[in-house]
């Protein structure tokens, strides 16, 4: 029996799917339904994932990005990152914690945790302050993921 069709297999994949940028809970609750975790299950284990990398993005973005930025090859992508990071941080800069969780809440393309956690070191919120805000964005993106799964799956 190979290790991913385990149940342990499955959750450790669903955990791990989670970290990922871009695909984040957004990609690994459907996974992990779709392997047969209960919705519940898989919902908490990618929000466990996806919180995982926050701090350390909110903590090293910035000191990063500022040794990166004199490099020929890196110093245009760093710029672009950074500009990225404060167009959607519009939302976080206006309304501060509840954009924050507004930018993690809701389950969209550019959106997420890493999205939030880059977007907070940019804009200077501290890691105390922001980790809060990204896990109550993570349960609202986590519910609305699960709900939506689930939907889809009662239809097919």
């Amino acid at each position: 029996m190979p290790f991913l069709d385990t149940l342990l297999g499955k959750y450790l994949m669903t955990f791990v799917v989670a970290m990922i940028p871009v695909l984040e809970l957004r990609g690994a609750i459907p996974m992990g339904i779709a392997a047969g975790l209960p919705p519940v299950a898989a919902c908490g284990v990618a929000i466990l994932g996806n919180a995982l990398p926050a701090p350390l993005v909110i903590l090293l973005a910035r000191r990063v990005g500022n040794l990166l930025r004199g490099t020929k090859w890196f110093g245009s992508k760093i710029l672009w990152l950074e500009q990225h990071a404060h167009t959607r941080g519009r939302l976080v800069k206006k309304y501060r914690l509840a954009g924050l969780v507004l930018l993690v809440g809701i389950p969209l393309p550019g959106t997420g945790a890493w999205t939030g956690a880059l977007a907070a070191s940019f804009l200077d919120i501290r890691l105390k302050n922001a980790m809060p805000a990204i896990l109550i964005g993570l349960l609202c993106a986590g519910a609305i993921t699960t709900a939506v799964t689930m939907g889809v799956v009662h239809l097919i």
